[in-house]
């Protein structure tokens, strides 16, 4: 497994800070747009979605995203526990046209991906980079098995590898493959090709959910 150089991740803090810096205030204006249109969501709580994820090394920090489900969508998506067994047997997810956690704006959010634009957040934090494999929530840990600290051993992205090669067209066991494919092959001109290639998947959409 290839490790990176103290230099190599020198320079990637670097371009995490600055980049999310800058992403930040292009995006600007997209955010306050987003809370604007949240205004007229029926069920609203906070425009901002925390969530408990695993990360760095198997610390645990919450990651930012704008509310595209209803509130208490975890436990609401339990108390079906037919739908929640067809959630958990199929990669942790739903389609959107069954999953009944999604709100209308919450739908468009994620098509777009702009739902993700508050982990640059995460990234100014030190959290998170802004490229790496996806933090997971604690249930996903067992998927990894025995490769789990393989997993943990890198800071996780905003985007990486598995979203360049399908996204959530791309389920378990799959998923661990290319993410560990990125921790074995890291480096800083992987992670400009990654970011390069993640402009386009976003804009063709592909692979959103």
């Amino acid at each position: 497994m290839r490790r990176m150089t103290k230099v190599e991740y020198f320079i990637k803090r670097v371009i995490d800070i600055t980049g999310s810096i800058i992403g930040l205030i292009l995006t600007a204006p997209i955010f306050f747009l987003i809370g604007i249109s949240y205004l007229f969501e029926k069920e609203r709580g906070s425009v901002f979605f925390k969530q408990r994820r695993v990360g760095w090394n198997g610390q645990i920090f919450y990651i930012y995203k704008f509310r595209t489900m209803v509130i208490n969508a975890e436990k609401k998506l339990k108390e079906n526990k037919l739908l929640y067994k067809k959630y958990v047997a199929n990669n942790y997810k739903l389609e959107p046209y069954e999953d009944p956690r999604i709100t209308k704006l919450g739908k468009f959010l994620r098509r777009t991906s702009l739902d993700e634009l508050p982990q640059l957040i995460n990234v100014l934090k030190g959290e998170m980079s802004l490229v790496g494999p996806r933090p997971v929530v604690e249930e996903e840990l067992k998927e990894y098995k025995n490769k789990r600290n393989q997993f943990l051993s890198v800071k996780p992205g905003v985007t990486g590898y598995w979203q360049i090669s399908g996204r959530s067209n791309v389920g378990y066991p799959e998923r661990v493959e290319l993410e560990l494919y990125y921790v074995y092959n890291q480096s800083i001109l992987f992670d400009i090709k990654i970011l390069y290639k993640t402009f386009m998947v976003v804009l063709t959409n592909k692979g959103a959910y």
